[in-house]
C-alpha cells in the first residue's frame, strides 16, 4: 500500500496534474502499473481518510495542549512508530515545521499503514503527504522537502 501512495504522490498528486480523475480510471492506471487491486483500494481509502482529517470541523483527536506539552504515545503507537521516528516528529514540532495538529494527523496516517515496519524515510514521506494536504503549509512543506531530499549535514533547519 505504501508503494502505491508513493507512486500516487510522485506521479499524480505532486506533479500538479489536475486531480479530477475518476477513481475507477485511477484504479485501472495503477493496475496497469503493476499494483494489486486490493492494495490500490486501501491506498485510495488512506488518502480519503487524510482528506477527511483535514476537512473535519471537529477534530476529536486534538485537545488544547499547553505550550511545552509533550505527546505521550500508546503502546500500539510505540510498537509501530520507533524511537527514531518519534524523536524526528518531536524535532519537527520543536522546529515549528509541524504543529501539534499536523503531528496528530501524521500519527493517524502512520497507524493506518498496514503490514510495514516504519522507517524514518517512510515517516518523512507521510509528513510530506500530510503537509501537502494542509492549507497554508507551504513553508513547512518546503522545509520538509529539504529534509527529505537534501538531508542537511548539520541536522538543523535553516
Amino acid at each position: 500500500m505504501f508503494d502505491i501512495l508513493m507512486y500516487l504522490f510522485e506521479n499524480v498528486i505532486h506533479s500538479e496534474v489536475e486531480l479530477m480523475v475518476d477513481q475507477e480510471e485511477l484504479t485501472e492506471e495503477l493496475t496497469r502499473a503493476g499494483f494489486h487491486r486490493a492494495d490500490i483500494l486501501k491506498a485510495l481509502t488512506w488518502l480519503e481518510k487524510l482528506a477527511e482529517l483535514q476537512e473535519s470541523d471537529t477534530k476529536p483527536y486534538l485537545i488544547n495542549a499547553g505550550l511545552g506539552s509533550i505527546r505521550l504515545y500508546t503502546q500500539k503507537e510505540m510498537d509501530k512508530i520507533d524511537t527514531e521516528c518519534r524523536g524526528f516528529l518531536l524535532f519537527l514540532e520543536q522546529a515549528a515545521v509541524i504543529t501539534p495538529e499536523v503531528r496528530e494527523m501524521v500519527i493517524d496516517r502512520l497507524m493506518a499503514l498496514e503490514g510495514r515496519t516504519l522507517e524514518l524515510e517512510d515517516l518523512k514521506w507521510v509528513v510530506l503527504m500530510v503537509l501537502f494536504n494542509v492549507p497554508n503549509s507551504e513553508s513547512a512543506y518546503a522545509h520538509m522537502e529539504d529534509l527529505l531530499f537534501e538531508a542537511p549535514a548539520t541536522g538543523v533547519l535553516q
